[in-house]
């Protein structure tokens, strides 16, 4: 399993180069290139190159001990042939991204106890696979190989580009000092760089600061400066609101409540019939009422009119009652 784990993770890592191969070949290929940004990517590009290098060598160790697995399992100290291959996993298993390798880590500690596994992770006398070592290191790679990779893909893309900073003697085997900023150019953003002003007209200059001279005579003695006039700042006045006087008229106008009062309509309401005496009449008019029973039983109209006509009955009947006057009024007030 760990054989494949390898093969899978060179074969990523190799497309993931050749992408950033490209990108520095841009960056170099730019006016003017980004030489540092692309410094950078190189070192980078080296790491992966050194990390898929040790992924080679390892593979190659785990073939070996598979090969050698019976071996291993009858013999209660490790091999003398094997003892590097075995310090190289061990030692490799915490720094790769590779699971199975610490699997295989719990094996040998369990078989050739934990001294052995303590020596392997320290490295002691050496045991660990210089080379795998080497290119697991977290040590960064030298300018020396960093401007080599960055003249290779130059070379290979077609790039006309030389460093602008040549190495010295004692640099070349330091690590790649950091970026100062010499390749971004200045106001890029807004395009008012110094590099249009070198070509075409003079860049513009402040004018000369006068001084003013002291008069003849007077060389070396203390000429006071008299201090800069103030300017006068024009300030708005404000504008005066012209007040309307009140009339006299105006005061001895007063409103009476009772200008405002609606009338009511005056509906009279006739007092209540006082008992009439007993007289004579009664006796007619309990005659009247009689005959007109009468002659509504007979069928017959005394009036002559319609029976909803009641206009015409309040006009030719006798007087109205209080209780008829009082609904009349009821109706009027709504």
């Amino acid at each position: 399993m760990a054989v494949t784990r390898f093969t899978i993770a060179s074969n990523k890592k190799s497309a993931l180069m050749k992408q950033q191969i490209r990108e520095i070949a841009k960056l170099l290929a730019e006016d003017p290139p980004k030489e540092e940004k692309a410094r950078i990517k190189a070192e980078a590009l080296i790491r992966d190159d050194d990390t898929v290098e040790a992924y080679e060598l390892l593979q190659l160790s785990c073939e070996l001990l598979s090969e050698r697995l019976n071996l291993i399992t009858h013999s209660k100290e490790c091999p003398n042939d094997i003892i590097s291959t075995v310090a190289t996993i061990i030692w490799a298993s915490s720094i790769v991204d590779i699971p199975e390798l610490i699997e295989v880590r719990k094996q040998f500690r369990y078989k050739f106890g934990a001294a052995f596994d303590e020596r392997a992770m320290l490295n002691v006398d050496g045991i660990v696979n210089d080379r795998v070592a080497s290119k697991l290191s977290f040590q960064p790679p030298s300018a020396y190989k960093v401007q080599t990779y960055l003249e290779k893909i130059s070379d290979e893309h077609e790039v006309s580009w030389k460093p602008k900073i040549p190495l010295k003697a004692e640099d070349i085997a330091q690590p790649m000092p950091p970026p100062v900023g010499y390749s971004v150019p200045e106001n890029a953003a807004s395009g008012l760089n110094k590099k249009e002003y070198d070509a075409g007209a003079p860049a513009p200059s402040m004018p000369p600061t006068v001084l003013p001279v002291p008069p003849k005579g007077t060389e070396g003695a203390y000429v006071p400066v008299l201090p800069t006039p103030a300017v006068a700042i024009p300030v708005p006045v404000p504008v005066p609101v012209p007040t309307i006087p009140k009339s006299s008229k105006q005061d001895d106008v007063s409103v009476k409540k009772d200008d405002f009062v609606v009338e009511e309509p005056d509906i009279f309401v006739p007092p209540a019939p006082r008992s009439r005496p007993h007289s004579g009449n009664n006796t007619n008019n309990s005659n009247e009422v009689n005959n007109r029973d009468r002659t509504q039983s007979a069928g017959e109209n005394p009036k002559g009119n319609d029976d909803n006509d009641d206009d015409d009955d309040d006009k030719t009947g006798g007087d109205a009652t209080y209780d008829d006057l009082a609904m009349r009024f009821a109706m009027l007030s709504k």
